[in-house]
């Protein structure tokens, strides 16, 4: 009798720490989602805003059109030093990274970049995103 409680004694499975296993693992899966749910808004949202900001700049540079060759031949065309002038003093303000600026006869074309940092995937190693966009408007007179 004795020998059979020892035996089922020793078949029984220690579950001990099994449930602090299971809840260590969730709070690390939960807190990578919250971090793709919070950061990847923020980059999103930068996102959003460098592409605005490119098409402003973009517009402002369209609208620096050559009004001597519109009067005299009725040609839309860029007068390209004002354009390039005025897209890149705008897109300059915003202290992007890797802007430029791109004129033509009639269009002008903006691209920039940005970094935008993290607060919780940095806990899992991801410090920061990248985000770019470029813009492109053309002159006309309607």
């Amino acid at each position: 009798m004795i020998r059979a409680r020892v035996v089922s004694v020793l078949r029984r499975r220690d579950d001990r720490g099994t449930a602090t296993a299971f809840v260590v693992g969730m709070a690390i899966t939960l807190l990578a989602v919250a971090g793709l749910v919070v950061d990847g808004g923020n980059a999103l949202n930068a996102r959003m805003k460098l592409a605005d900001d490119t098409e402003q700049a973009a517009r402002a540079g369209a609208q620096q059109i050559d009004e001597l060759a519109l009067r005299e031949n009725d040609v839309v065309q860029l007068d390209q030093a004002a354009a390039q002038q005025a897209a890149s003093g705008f897109i300059a303000r915003f202290g992007y990274n890797n802007a430029g600026v791109n004129v033509t006869a009639d269009e002008v074309t903006v691209g920039a970049s940005d970094r935008v940092n993290t607060v919780l995937l940095s806990l899992v190693g991801v410090r920061s995103f990248e985000v770019n966009a470029v813009a492109t408007a053309e002159a006309v007179t309607q």
